[in-house]
């Protein structure tokens, strides 16, 4: 299965009741992993965009608590839009996934839950770069012959 394919929108457990709605998110329950790190985004006004890299080592899940936003993701190869405009849904996305985040609305809110700390020493930005990594995983899953030790003799 693609990095890509592993993206996925999930459905998240809601009460609704005659005192309004409640949403709760469980790490490894809810969502595929244990959450070390929470961060909203907001008040995002075009021209503006969040994203536009990827985390190596960081699973997130993303929920539009408030307003709707855009979201690009893509893995060298393919892409997937998705539109997140209902807090009782979020979207997954897996590790070494580019991420664009764009079209915010003005009462947009995004709340990001990540299964990492922040590291900015790895996170990739540069586009040319991302691939780059995507190659050389790529051969180093494949067994490439250039990646292995000359025998000696």
């Amino acid at each position: 299965m693609t990095r890509l394919a592993r993206a996925r929108v999930i459905d998240l457990n809601t009460r609704v009741d005659p005192r309004g709605a409640l949403t709760a998110i469980e790490g490894a329950l809810d969502i595929p992993f244990f959450i070390a790190r929470l961060f909203y985004m907001y008040r995002v006004t075009p021209p503006f965009e969040r994203g536009g890299h990827a985390h190596p080592d960081t699973e997130q899940f993303l929920i539009a608590v408030s307003g709707q936003l855009t979201i690009d993701l893509s893995d060298g190869s393919a892409e997937q839009t998705y539109v997140l405009d209902d807090p009782s849904r979020g979207l997954y996305v897996p590790p070494l996934v580019w991420t664009r985040l764009y079209d915010f609305t003005a009462d947009a809110v995004c709340l990001a839950a990540a299964s990492t700390h922040y590291d900015e020493a790895t996170v990739i930005r540069d586009w040319g770069l991302y691939l780059q990594r995507l190659s050389a995983l790529s051969s180093q899953l494949s067994g490439d012959e250039d990646a292995s030790p000359a025998p000696d003799g």
